[in-house]
């Protein structure tokens, strides 16, 4: 795509036009989907009732809620080295997930009938949108872009990480240690080296799904399309696991429905953390990690660019202290608006690679 096009010329772009557009492909995916495995979509045991349900759930809760979140002064405050368009955000209320996680967790848990694998996977990602929620307060309270310390922020994430690891050590299937290669059809025993590998698999992916949240819709439409194919493929495992997936992306699709451009709220690192920790919780237990690893190729690349970016600078240090950047900005998405792209352009070309990347994962599985 022409990184000059304009949204005015050739294509024509709309923040609802595109989400809606999602909407459909999603929730024509599911019917699909339980069509090909001999599911009623009517029922709970599905991808369409979860998806559906969840995302009107979501969409309707947000009318109430983010009156809510205005009131109580939780505007976004904008870096002011980022993209100048963006400083027109300011004031945005934030810390979304506050309101749209919940309802997905609640709605898995009560269709999969409390299902234990469900509630595990539920509490990491509450944690993990608990500390999404005190560096999204700590941004608030200070009026500044700085929340909780990096170090501290880490260290949380690595003990509910631990948590969970903890639990599925004593509550583990068969052969949880054993990493499958599906297309070799062979699974490497790690033993014990799978646990530390666990805990990088949380940490690194809820901050993945946290550096991909900047620009209206990007993370929620992305990471729908993730969870919909991790349900997919987890599917013929765990049942409770695929509503959990379905759940929580119908939950993005009906956050969705006021954070697409010109978002009404944004998720903030609450929602974001605990989207990244609920698809590694649900790839740990269900033996996907080399899927997840496919699913999450957008979260993979924005990671890589911002250490590309950090790792050049310094080492391009000069007398002055100062380096040249790798990008005009990291991540990958602010490098592509400033260099002529809209948020509308990128948001259509992320959520096409997502879909490709999705359709690539469940034909693997």
């Amino acid at each position: 795509m022409d990184a000059k096009l304009s949204p005015d010329q050739g294509l024509s772009f709309s923040g609802i036009g595109i989400a809606s557009c999602l909407a459909i492909g999603l929730g024509g995916g599911a019917l699909i989907l339980d069509s090909m495995s001999n599911r009623l979509p009517w029922q709970g045991m599905s991808l369409t009732l979860p998806l559906l349900l969840s995302a009107l759930s979501t969409a309707a809760v947000g009318f109430w809620a983010i009156p809510l979140l205005q009131a109580l002064k939780t505007g976004q405050i904008i870096r002011e080295d980022g993209p100048q368009a963006h400083l027109k955000k300011a004031g945005t209320p934030t810390m979304g997930g506050i309101f749209f996680i919940p309802v997905a967790v609640i709605l898995a848990c009560v269709l999969s009938n409390f299902a234990t694998e469900v509630l595990a996977v539920s509490a990491l990602t509450l944690s993990y949108g608990f500390i999404g929620w005190l560096d999204d307060w700590q941004i608030l309270r200070r009026k500044s872009n700085k929340g909780i310390s990096p170090r501290t922020k880490l260290a949380l994430q690595i003990g509910f990480a631990a948590v969970f690891c903890l639990w599925l050590m004593f509550n583990q299937p068969t052969g949880i240690t054993n990493i499958a290669l599906p297309l070799l059809g062979v699974s490497i025993p790690l033993g014990f080296l799978f646990w530390p590998l666990a805990g990088f698999a949380l940490v690194a992916e809820s901050n993945a799904t946290n550096l991909t949240d900047g620009i209206d819709g990007l993370a929620g439409g992305t990471v729908a399309i993730a969870l919909l194919a991790l349900g997919a493929v987890v599917a013929p495992t765990s049942l409770g696991l695929m509503i959990f997936c379905a759940a929580l992306s119908g939950a993005c699709l009906g956050f969705l429905a006021h954070n697409r451009n010109p978002a009404r709220v944004f998720m903030g690192d609450t929602g974001s953390l605990a989207l990244g920790g609920a698809l590694a919780a649900v790839a740990l237990l269900t033996n996907s990690l080399v899927m997840l690893f496919i699913l999450s190729g957008i979260f993979f690349i924005e990671t890589l660019s911002v250490m590309a970016q950090v790792t050049y600078y310094k080492a391009t240090k000069g007398p002055d202290g100062k380096g040249k950047r790798l990008f005009k900005m990291a991540p990958l998405h602010h490098h592509l608006e400033l260099t002529g792209w809209s948020e509308l352009q990128v948001v259509t070309v992320f959520y096409i690679i997502a879909a490709i990347l999705a359709t690539i994962s469940m034909a693997i599985a």
